[in-house]
């Protein structure tokens, strides 16, 4: 038994270099305490007399800024360095979160707001960008299997102080997040050494001066730009999670309870399984992982086309879930195999616009779809994903055929620099 368990940690989070865990602690410490934005449209409205119109605006602008810090961090990443960017976009945010907890001026919150959503969303793309750096290719479908894991327990820890700190005062909300933030701060600018190599070699001739493109060259990458699009409808279906499928319950006459049931069940099989997924992938092509990841997804979501009750949307979640479970590390590392080496961050800041683009494009379109629709519209989410399955299945050989290419092509492997 001992030697199963062993075999089976080795197997989890075996291999990986130590600056990974720092970054993998930073990244929860600061998960755990990334609450208090979760509650700023009650904050506006019940301590800053906000009408629901306003507060939807300011929160509106938080997402907003985050669409900016994504395009700023990967250029940042690339340009300024890993641990810059995460350094100063964490002491930003820390400081942005403290001002916010004492300001009462609703156009200053609103600016704050839009600064703090650029802070937050600014070190996604450095610290997938660094992960890449440190971790070989070899262990990278652990490592974004630990971070996806991290990421979850650390939502499931900030849900469960958010609400004691929110009954209790709004400003301790926002200055214990500020704190968490403060730390993570803390133990990336103590622990992790800058991981960009300054002269790496350009994986292909035509990505000659790509350093001088911009976000040019991910922009323009048909192979990489699939790959986004796919990843762009999977992300519209799982928002519909947390945008149509709370609207959905409350027409089947299931209140706020059930609901919270529900996604609470999505992150208790994350954290309890998310460990065990590299044993069930590792070996496996990784389009045909996705492939099956998003079959799942399809029949989750169509499922509720025949429910009304809470039974099947919990039993619909747990369909989903296992799909998003599987289908989180090779998603990352694919990811990270398309980015050339000087564009790392960049290829990062482009494929992470997904994520605000799919949450204005699901409520936007999914609102529309469920009153015209009813239960048609889980239909069409489930053909979504099952177009998304044949979209994988299709790309997968070309996409593996540029990765093998672009790993020969690097004849130096990424070396990290100490400070």
């Amino acid at each position: 038994m001992r030697a199963t368990a062993r075999a089976w940690l080795a197997d989890t989070a075996g291999g990986l270099p130590a600056v990974f865990w720092y970054l993998w602690s930073g990244l929860l410490i600061n998960r755990v305490g990334a609450f208090a934005m979760l509650f700023l449209p009650l904050y506006l409205t019940d301590v800053r007399g906000a009408s629901d119109a306003l507060a939807g605006l300011i929160v509106g602008a938080y997402g907003l800024g985050g669409v900016a810090g994504v395009l700023a961090g990967g250029v940042l990443a690339d340009r300024w360095g890993r641990r810059r960017t995460l350094v100063w976009s964490h002491l930003a945010a820390s400081m942005l979160l403290a001002t916010t907890a004492i300001v009462t001026n609703l156009p200053a919150i609103a600016l704050l707001a839009t600064l703090v959503g650029i802070a937050h969303s600014m070190p996604g793309p450095a610290f997938v960008a660094a992960i890449v750096d440190v971790v070989p290719p070899d262990r990278r479908s652990r490592a974004f299997n630990l971070q996806f894991w991290a990421l979850n327990l650390g939502m499931a820890g900030a849900s469960a102080l958010a609400g004691l700190l929110a009954e209790a005062s709004y400003l301790a909300l926002f200055l214990v997040d500020a704190a968490a933030t403060l730390a993570a701060t803390v133990v990336i600018a103590w622990k992790v050494p800058e991981t960009l190599l300054r002269t790496a070699p350009t994986p292909r001739p035509e990505l000659a001066g790509s350093r001088r493109a911009g976000l040019l060259t991910p922009l323009t990458d048909r192979v990489f730009l699939v790959f986004v699009g796919l990843t762009f409808a999977y992300a519209v279906m799982t928002t519909q999670t947390s945008t149509v499928m709370p609207l959905a319950m409350r027409a089947d006459g299931l209140g706020s309870s059930a609901y919270g049931l529900v996604v609470a069940l999505g992150g208790f099989l994350i954290v309890i399984g998310q460990l065990f997924v590299p044993r069930l992938i590792d070996g496996r092509r990784k389009h045909r992982v996705l492939a099956t990841a998003l079959g799942l997804a399809a029949i989750g979501y169509a499922g509720l086309a025949v429910t009304d009750g809470l039974p099947g949307y919990l039993a619909a979640a747990v369909v989903w879930t296992v799909g998003a479970m599987l289908a989180a590390p090779p998603n990352a590392e694919i990811n990270a195999e398309l980015a050339p080496l000087a564009l790392r961050g960049r290829y990062q800041a482009v494929f992470f616009l997904t994520f605000p683009a799919a949450a204005f494009v699901a409520p936007a379109v999914g609102g529309a779809s469920l009153q015209y629709l009813g239960d048609g519209h889980w239909l069409a989410v489930g053909l979504l994903g099952l177009v998304t399955v044949a979209g994988h299945l299709l790309a997968g050989p070309p996409r593996e055929r540029r990765v093998a290419r672009l790993a020969r092509t690097r004849t130096t492997a990424p070396v990290v620099r100490r400070r």
